[in-house]
């Protein structure tokens, strides 16, 4: 346990970081794709008219809850609060819209194009990480609970 952060678990964001590493070092060099979800998602409902076949698309995108589903039985069952619903419908919105807005997400900037050294994505990753801080601390300030 981390002081200040109870529920922490660092050998296990460890572990989560090193497959996702893993996982986009395997798709890149497998398949010849960023490991960008939200390029990915769009592709398998049929938003992107180009990109992976909309098969293995599909696979990923359903590989990704079932993937947390086989650790969380793993583990024993749920711990985590979840965010209210209405909060969480609206973050999701504008998530996708900022993903479209900058041309992809945490995971094809954050992961893929941070560790390419691309400018793009190195704007789009400090723009998300600014939008996140920021977030919290007007949330906080205004006392905003967004877990129950």
């Amino acid at each position: 346990m981390l002081p200040g952060f109870p529920v922490a678990d660092p050998i296990g964001g460890l572990i989560g970081g090193l497959l996702i590493g893993l996982s986009a070092t395997i798709m890149l060099l497998g398949l010849g794709r960023i490991a960008g979800i939200s390029g990915i998602a769009a592709r398998a409902v049929g938003l992107a008219p180009a990109g992976m076949e909309r098969s293995a698309a599909w696979a990923f995108v359903i590989g990704l809850p079932l993937g947390a589903l086989i650790i969380l039985l793993i583990k024993g069952g749920l711990t985590a609060s979840f965010a209210n619903p209405v909060l969480l419908g609206i973050a999701g919105i504008i998530v996708g819209f900022g993903t479209r807005l900058g041309s992809g997400c945490t995971s094809g900037h954050g992961v893929c194009g941070v560790s390419r050294l691309s400018q793009r994505s190195l704007v789009a990753t400090i723009t998300f990480m600014a939008t996140g801080i920021a977030t919290v601390a007007i949330m906080n300030a205004l006392d905003i609970e967004v877990l129950p």
